[in-house]
């Protein structure tokens, strides 16, 4: 048996390109495997092929021997405008389960293994074969990065990262993330995590609240258009009260100026300045929701966001008691600065359903917007004091054990704007993201796996 065999994205014979080797599929997969006779192998899963650096096979295999692990990968530079630049990865962990993780295009895999878990593969998958893969091969062993940047690939999609993070939850992409689900949520089943369409009861009690609902909004220096956001919550007509709390996070423009202004004015807006500065956006909801002046419903809404209509405070709360549920979520529109539809449009997360929403969640990377909560249950959980994936963490935590509802036509507009906090990160930027939201689907399995085993002690 020799060491090591590579499989590329595209076989050539002369000039003329012989055959496409579609990895994404489940019959090809096999195909593929079946033919290694070697120790490890590596899947070339671009096109063109990546340009390994000097003695970079090499090193792929010392570290594979090294580590025993199942997989690896490793950092790499993009060719863009004809020059390297750093293309970090991050680590994985368990909750690294988004079918859109980078690896990279150069994988290596330990062949017997590889063998063993293709074997077992059921499903004739045509998208979701390589994640069926990868995933079956986390629960048999390690997948190690190696943090060398060992290979060059070139680089087409060049869009913002503000754009890429949406393609989830493009029509037109549907067909994919049905596979996709359905390979997840084997995985969930496979290693104790996943959760069947069973909730908990909740009714409303008839708690003390003065004011039935509570629009929060957490700000810092946003000058621009605070003011808007306020007026699109000060119009809504309702049959029920309801107050605005600002949470002014020690802003240093005019935005505390305005929104003093606009509390003298009035009674509804109550303006708090957090006493400490120490809190980002998931800090400033719960030093909201722990105010005794929150209603008994907190709404979420965006200091630079608008409400569509006049009706989304209503709408949301009757939601809320016809549903009896924890948590109801809204679509809302992607629109410029001028308010302006953008692409891609209406962001509305069809892909949820009621018997298997809260599993997929856990492969995606939002739940939506806009988001509100049912308060007491929400002092309980508490909001994670991060100023990214704080939400993402909650509606996780709630939809352990509590039904959320939907509501798929669009509640606000989202602004998308130079000053926008995620407009155009980097690289180091988005990972750390990724690398959060991965923390967060790590201890949402670990919690769904213990709460599973729990049940199951229950039983005997």
């Amino acid at each position: 048996m020799s060491n090591i065999s590579c499989i590329i994205s595209r076989m050539e014979k002369g000039d003329q390109t012989a055959s496409y080797i579609h990895f994404e599929q489940t019959a090809t997969l096999k195909q593929i495997v079946a033919s290694v006779d070697s120790q490890y192998v590596f899947f070339y899963t671009k096109h063109p092929s990546p340009r390994p650096g000097e003695y970079a096979q090499q090193r792929f295999l010392q570290l594979a021997q090294a580590t025993g692990a199942v997989m690896l990968y490793s950092d790499y530079y993009t060719e863009q405008n004809g020059q390297p630049v750093a293309h970090p990865t991050i680590d994985y962990q368990l909750g690294s389960v988004r079918d859109d993780f980078d690896f990279g295009s150069i994988l290596l895999f330990r062949t017997d293994i590889l063998k063993k878990v293709v074997s077992d593969m059921d499903s004739d998958y045509q998208f979701a074969a390589l994640y069926d893969l990868r995933l079956r091969l986390s629960r048999e062993g390690l997948i190690f990065r190696i943090p060398e940047f060992l290979y060059s690939e070139k680089e087409f999609d060049t869009r913002l990262s503000g754009e890429k993070q949406f393609d989830y939850v493009n029509p037109r992409n549907r067909e994919v993330q049905i596979e996709m689900e359905q390979a997840f949520s084997a995985h969930l089943k496979a290693i104790g995590a996943y959760l069947p369409p069973i909730f908990k009861n909740l009714r409303f009690q008839d708690e003390n609240f003065k004011t039935e609902a509570s629009v929060i909004i957490p700000v810092r220096n946003r000058e621009k258009t605070i003011a808007e956001a306020i007026r699109s919550v000060l119009s809504q007509q309702t049959n029920f009260n309801f107050n605005i709390l600002v949470v002014d996070n020690h802003s240093t423009d005019e935005t505390t100026s305005i929104i003093k202004k606009m509390a003298q004015k009035r009674p509804q807006i109550i303006h708090i300045i957090p006493p400490r500065a120490d809190l980002g956006i998931g800090g400033c909801w719960t030093h909201a929701i722990m105010d005794e002046r929150c209603g008994r419903f907190a709404i979420q809404l965006d200091s630079d966001d608008l409400y569509i209509n006049n009706h989304i405070l209503q709408r949301i709360v009757d939601t809320f008691r016809n549903c009896q549920c924890a948590m109801v979520i809204g679509s809302y529109q992607m629109v410029n600065f001028k308010l302006e539809e953008i692409p891609p449009g209406i962001i509305d997360h069809k892909e949820w359903t009621p018997d298997n929403g809260r599993n997929n969640a856990l492969r995606i990377n939002g739940l939506g917007a806009p988001r509100a909560f049912y308060t007491p249950l929400l002092r309980q959980i508490r909001i994670p004091n991060v100023s990214y994936g704080e939400d993402y963490a909650t509606a996780l935590a709630i939809s352990r054990e509590y039904q959320i509802a939907r509501i798929y036509e669009p509640l606000y507009l989202c602004r998308r704007w130079d000053g926008n906090s995620d407009a155009d990160l980097n690289i180091q930027r988005v990972n750390a993201n990724n690398f959060y939201k991965d923390k967060i689907r790590t201890i949402e399995i670990l919690a769904r796996k213990q709460l599973k085993m729990g049940n199951e002690k229950k039983r005997f």
